[in-house]
């Protein structure tokens, strides 16, 4: 038999080796004076750790707290209604949201339920009032025993029980023969309550400046959360 002939493999090149710079610096490992490497850092304890958790919700609940109170100050409070005027809209220890900004933004509009200082009455011990917008800045209130009257046209109250009359009482009842003309600046102000309500029939129009800010959420009870 004819032995066939192995083909010879190729040479191999052995591997290159890596260049190195001559001029570059060498990587120095710190050691100490034995000339051993210094050991690795250990691992924080949990007891360290816990404590660091521990200041990081610390701070956490300040910048919160901060903000709220923020909030508040500025743009957003909560006020608890004081009396039963404004029933059956709102009830006596409802706690509604009050948005501060609402009139930097806009007029103070008919239908409003405000959040204001206390006027100069001796009968009223609250630091603020309550109410709902009735008359605006140049027009004129009056009324007739039963009905509000703005500027001849009788005034259409969809959030009052059938049957609310409006009467004439207080030091500023409006009645037809003596109507109540609104200064510039300020706004006539009456709870829905009306039999049970301490309003501008009693302390007559407030100064828009005095006004807190719009209320326009209940919070509180919970079962009555919702939208003013």
């Amino acid at each position: 038999m004819t032995e066939l002939d192995q083909p010879t493999p190729p040479p191999v090149d052995p591997p290159a080796r890596a260049s190195v710079d001559p001029s570059a610096a060498p990587i120095d490992v710190p050691v100490d004076d034995a000339g051993t490497p210094p050991p690795s850092p250990r691992p924080a304890s949990s007891t360290s750790r816990g404590l660091r958790q521990i200041g990081e919700w610390v701070v956490v609940g300040v910048v919160a707290f901060g903000l709220m109170a923020l909030i508040q100050a500025t743009s957003v409070q909560t006020f608890r209604i004081p009396s039963d005027s404004m029933v059956p809209t709102l009830q006596k220890g409802d706690r509604v949201l009050v948005n501060k900004w609402s009139y930097r933004l806009h007029d103070v509009q008919r239908g409003d339920i405000v959040v204001f200082d206390k006027p100069d009455d001796p009968a009223l011990t609250e630091d603020h009032l309550i109410k709902r917008v009735i008359g605006l800045p140049g027009e004129t209130v009056t009324i007739d025993g039963e009905h509000v009257i703005i500027d001849g046209r009788i005034l259409i109250e969809p959030y009052l029980p059938e049957g609310t009359v409006t009467a004439a009482v207080g030091t500023h009842p409006c009645d037809p023969d003596h109507p109540c003309q609104i200064p510039d600046g300020e706004v006539w102000v009456m709870g829905d309550n009306r039999p049970f309500s301490h309003d501008s029939r009693y302390f007559g129009p407030i100064p828009e400046s005095k006004i807190v800010g719009r209320a326009f959420g209940r919070l509180w009870p919970p079962s009555r959360l919702g939208s003013l």
